[in-house]
């Protein structure tokens, strides 16, 4: 089942979907989630979407795309504060291979966009592959009703709610405040006015956005991950290479394996079993529903 936004589009009054209700795709042939590992991003990124049934299970001859990165920071693609060029780009191929009509990319940044755009290499990567980059505008966002239960309404652009398909692709980063940042919180990027009154009930609020949004597609980068100083990081020194990607269609399963990459101690966020208990996925599975595949170099 692949969910559009077109009667909030519309009517720009109701929340995207009832809650409660699943989200991702049905496949029972592919696994819930995949985790591929090898040194090209690009490869990896590619292996983890084959292996949960392929770009054509999430985006139809057509559609109209829209891919959500995070491109928050004046930072380097070494430096781990934003997803990588590579991994964005590579999606958005895959998108356009599978006829998609258009592929638009954007963020609503934390520093500079212009200098963030450029210096994480995204918006390059991203015209490369084919795709279109955007600024967030914030004059263009709508007040919507978001039918959550702490954010009822906020001001949201409108190209991701006109969007046929919605591809969610952070980077697993520390946080100082939420401890970790994965896909949920990734969806502040993707509205606007004063996101800091989120912060004074986070968890509750980014479940929302994710109940909101409702991604067909989830693919976090684990390629470098930020493991302290986050979400903004700086320091090479907390930077891990892990030359990993995880795909699922469902979208809280793929946050909580992304939850592994930094380590046995590490904390889930609550928002993960929060979104569990309204229905937005899964945070535990068999083994035999995670598929690892290892893409060597060439």
């Amino acid at each position: 089942m692949r969910l559009t936004l077109g009667a909030a589009a519309a009517g720009l009054a109701t929340p995207l979907a009832r809650m409660g209700e699943t989200a991702w795709a049905e496949a029972p042939s592919s696994p819930l989630l995949a985790v591929a590992h090898g040194p090209s991003p690009a490869a990896i990124t590619r292996a983890a979407i084959d292996a949960v049934g392929g770009i054509a299970r999430f985006v139809s001859r057509g559609a109209r795309v829209v891919v959500k990165p995070n491109i928050g920071w004046d930072r380097t693609p070494e430096q781990a504060a934003n997803t990588n060029p590579e991994v964005v780009a590579t999606v958005v191929r895959m998108c356009l291979e599978a006829e998609a009509k258009s592929v638009l990319v954007l963020d609503n940044t934390c520093n500079d966009a212009r200098r963030c755009y450029l210096r994480s290499g995204i918006a390059e990567a991203v015209r490369a592959a084919g795709g279109t980059v955007e600024f967030f505008e914030e004059n263009r966002a709508k007040k919507m009703a978001l039918g959550g239960e702490v954010l009822k309404e906020w001001a949201v652009h409108p190209s991701f709610v006109e969007a046929d398909v919605r591809i969610n692709v952070p980077i697993a980063k520390h946080h100082g405040l939420a401890n970790l940042t994965l896909g949920m919180k990734n969806w502040m990027g993707a509205i606007a006015g004063n996101r800091n009154r989120l912060h004074q009930n986070l968890d509750a609020s980014v479940v929302d956005l994710g109940a909101f949004f409702r991604p067909s597609l989830t693919v976090i980068d684990g390629v470098r991950i930020l493991t302290r100083g986050g979400p903004q990081g700086g320091s090479l020194a907390d930077v891990r290479r892990l030359d990993t990607v995880i795909a699922s269609a469902d979208p809280v399963a793929a946050e909580a394996r992304a939850v592994r990459l930094h380590g046995p101690g590490a904390i889930q966020p609550a928002c993960i079993s929060m979104a569990e208990s309204r229905g937005l996925g899964r945070s535990r599975w068999d083994q035999a529903e995670e598929r690892q595949i290892e893409v060597p170099g060439s």
